[in-house]
């Protein structure tokens, strides 16, 4: 049908058959009219007639041109016309399935996550695979920067890719490592006075069963510790902290300058040991885990038949943490290839030579002392020695301590893998732990290890199965050398910092998943404290004796706040693990997670720590034999990830922040506040930028009440400041005389690195500055960061201020 074929005033439709060319189609197609034939020639009649029969003949056998188109333009024209019509078809089909996807696509964005994937998450765990892994990292010493760790961390990358994480990277690190030399053994000597041997420390922990009988197994050494060769007179230094010095100098009598110190280990950071040593003048340390703290259970029962350290066993350690930790010589910055690196000298390694001894060489060295004895609080735990100061030994012996360690540049790698978020892809729920021991490490930090490969396997395998797409990434961390100084989680911070810094939610740590069978423990920022308490209520606690139903309730019971707060205790971030560069450095808010022995027993740490008999004997026959307290640990750590990854609104909670700090300033003021005044210093900006803080964070809460969830938005702005209220207590300037800890809140302390401090610059700066060196210098500094802290109180509360409000100053 070809169409629009004129005649006269009026269009028709024109059949043809045969698909051809009706005769004159081929001409012009555009409109005419044609003149009718025998028409009078004359162009002004003076009456119009028309015969409807001529016109008609005349139209019919006329051979001029009629008014018509072409098939080819009239097949181009349907086209366009149909071309038309679809597209106009399309759009509106278009619209209303974008409208349905629109409408698809915010409901996913706003879709609460599943919690019933929580316990799919919980039930896909099995303590025979953590207990299997265990075995399997603990089947060999892996010390970083040795093939052995090299191997584990291949191992990690391949099985990862197994579990379906994508991507999977190994990232290098080269570092600044410490060993013992493998010809000259490290030792204590006790001499006579005409330079003979009296006594002479193991150079090696004796194998106690078929496990520990290695050729690879390290020498018991102090990393860092400066190579030398001294001999002196000896004092006995307690446990070796500030006090401890300060007590012998100011109300003993003793003055360690010039001589050897011996102190035990526990209470503090063994590093911070070494630091006071230096500081009060000791030319060299012996450190060495007494009784008392190690082997509470009496030394007849030890190691391999409980969990109680023996006579010879030796914590091996690392006595450097500057900053936050890192590479000794890249401090702050990634230490990747062309990186600039500062001299060894510069970078404040120790000093003085160090050693490690068992309690059975200590026994023999301490039994040589004279002096006055030590005060009673001091004395030890080894039978029938009355602990003395020095310096002076009996028949006029000296000590020698030898120590030939060496520092070399090794490479270390950390292994990440991700499951990519389904909703919000560049938001990070981090997890992770470090895979290096000094020995087996069957405590710390293969326990950690095991756990975290079975949360990667369970979290890996639903992933694959599509019944785990979680709205957050999750990336999973293996850390390499951390036990040197937390070296391979900073240096990846430090590389990552930008990105880190704008994208990570959290940090979630296990270093240590089993450290103990009495309680759950946590450190953490005030933020999550009511994210793990819920965790902790969807995990059923381990089916022995004197545990309750879940996790929490066993946690509540056993290790409370106090009688008045029945909430289950959580401690403050310090340092220690891998969490320090994300909160230090970037202020991402951060967790540790672990199950502890009960804290009545007085000890410092587990018996066994950092030493030989750190076996899988000990794990699977002594501290967790079904490995039910693993799996514990396994099923919080994968809840709280979830939780966080999942949740729409993320669960932080700044109320609970703003009132962990009221009580810390409290406490300062109940301990400094009469001194500062003195010198004319108040808590009046501080209380004024507490005030600012707890209204802003009030309001926020309250706004989150009545959040329009539906507005994806909204949702994420308020997750935004959430997010951020950790990153606003960092200071580009850092804490004072420590540039890299960034957090004006929360941080280790100066004099215990294990130990966290809130509000740091102040009680470093007001501890003992009355004995301080220049104390006038040193109270200018306690004003200015006074200012400092209010400020930050400040800045932390416009982060959590309606967004629409911006520059109003405090009033």
């Amino acid at each position: 049908m070809n169409p629009f074929r004129a005649g006269g005033n009026h269009y028709d439709y024109l059949e043809s058959e045969s698909g051809t060319a009706m005769p004159g189609e081929e001409g012009n197609s555009s409109i005419a009219y044609q003149p009718v034939a025998n028409a009078p020639s004359n162009p002004r009649p003076s009456r119009l007639e028309f015969h409807p029969e001529e016109y008609n003949t005349a139209r019919r056998s006329s051979s001029s041109p009629s008014m018509h188109l072409s098939n080819k333009t009239i097949v181009f024209i349907a086209a366009v016309i149909a071309a038309c019509v679809g597209i106009a078809l399309g759009v509106i089909i278009g619209w209303f399935s974008s409208q349905a996807r629109m409408q698809g696509m915010q409901s996913d964005v706003l879709k609460e996550g599943d919690a019933s994937v929580g316990k799919l998450l919980m039930d896909e765990m099995k303590a025979d695979n953590i207990k299997e892994y265990l075995r399997l990292f603990t089947s060999t010493p892996h010390l970083a920067g040795t093939a052995a760790d090299k191997k584990n961390a291949d191992y990690v990358r391949d099985e990862w890719i197994k579990y379906g994480l994508k991507p999977v990277r190994q990232n290098a690190y080269n570092v600044l490592l410490s060993y013992p030399d493998s010809v000259k053994p490290n030792r204590v000597t006790v001499l006579n006075s005409n330079g003979t041997t009296f006594s002479e420390s193991k150079t090696e922990e004796p194998p106690l069963d078929g496990e520990t009988i290695r050729d690879d197994v390290v020498k018991p050494f102090n990393a860092y510790a400066a190579a030398g060769t001294i001999e002196n007179e000896l004092v006995y230094v307690n446990y070796g902290r500030v006090e401890d010095f300060q007590r012998l100098e100011r109300t003993l009598g003793v003055n360690v300058t010039g001589k050897i110190a011996i102190a035990r280990y526990g209470k503090i950071f063994r590093g911070d040991k070494v630091k006071q040593a230096q500081i009060f003048g000791a030319i060299g340390l012996i450190l060495y885990s007494d009784p008392a703290d190690y082997a509470v259970g009496g030394i007849s029962s030890v190691y391999p038949d409980s969990w109680w350290l023996p006579g010879y066993g030796v914590q091996r350690g690392s006595l450097y943490i500057t900053g936050v930790g890192g590479d000794p010589l890249t401090p702050g910055y990634p230490s990747l290839d062309g990186a600039f690196r500062e001299e060894e000298s510069s970078v404040g390694l120790p000093e003085i030579p160090v050693q490690p001894i068992g309690y059975d060489d200590a026994k023999i060295i301490l039994g040589e002392l004279e002096g006055d004895t030590a005060p009673s609080e001091w004395q030890g735990g080894l039978s029938g020695l009355t602990y003395k100061l020095g310096p002076t030994l009996r028949d006029n012996k000296k000590v020698k301590l030898e120590v030939f360690n060496k520092n070399v540049r090794r490479s270390t790698y950390n292994v990440i893998g991700m499951i990519p978020g389904s909703v919000e892809p560049d938001r990070y729920v981090i997890v992770g732990n470090h895979r290096d021991g000094w020995v087996f490490g069957a405590v710390d930090p293969s326990s950690g290890t095991a756990v975290l490969m079975e949360l990667a396997r369970s979290m890996g395998k639903l992933y694959k199965e599509g019944r785990f797409r979680p709205r957050r990434s999750i990336v999973f961390c293996s850390w390499g050398a951390e036990e040197y100084s937390l070296i391979g989680s900073t240096e990846w911070v430090e590389e990552f910092a930008k990105t880190l810094g704008k994208r990570a939610v959290a940090y979630l740590n296990v270093d240590i998943s089993v450290q103990g069978n009495y309680t759950f423990r946590a450190k953490s920022t005030p933020n999550l404290f009511s994210a793990i308490y819920e965790a902790t209520k969807q995990v059923p606690d381990v089916p022995l004796p004197g545990h309750m139903d879940t996790v929490y309730d066993t946690w509540a019971k056993r290790k409370p706040w106090s009688s008045e707060n029945p909430l289950p205790y959580v401690s403050n971030v310090g340092s220690g693990s891998d969490y320090a560069a994300f909160l230090g450095e970037l202020g991402i808010s951060s967790v540790d997670l672990r199950y502890d022995y009960n804290t009545d027993l007085n000890i410092s740490s587990y018996p066994l720590y950092h030493s030989m008999y750190e076996t899988f004997r000990l794990v699977s026959e002594i501290m967790d034999p079904d490995f039910h307290y693993h799996l514990a640990v396994s099923k919080v750590w994968g809840e709280l990830a979830r939780s966080l990854a999942d949740s729409v609104m993320l669960p932080f909670d700044c109320r609970t922040y703003v009132a962990h700090l009221q009580g810390s300033i409290t406490t300062l003021k109940t301990t400094y506040a009469a001194k500062m005044l003195t010198k004319g210093i108040t808590f009046d900006s501080i209380d004024a930028g507490m005030a600012s803080l707890t209204k802003a964070a009030e309001e926020l809460h309250k706004y989150i009440e009545g959040l329009d969830s539906k507005n994806p938005f909204e949702v994420r702005k308020i997750n935004d400041q959430l997010m951020y209220m950790d990153r606003a207590f960092t200071d580009p300037a850092g804490l004072p005389g420590r540039p890299l800890q960034r957090h004006i809140a929360f941080a280790p302390s100066s004099k215990d690195s294990y130990y966290g401090d809130a509000f740091p610059g102040i009680m470093d700066l007001m501890f003992d500055i009355e004995n301080s060196a220049d104390p006038e210098a040193q109270w200018e500094a306690v004003r200015k960061h006074m200012s400092v802290v209010a400020y930050t109180l400040h800045s932390v509360a416009t982060t959590l201020t309606d967004v629409n409000v911006l520059g109003i100053q405090p009033s």
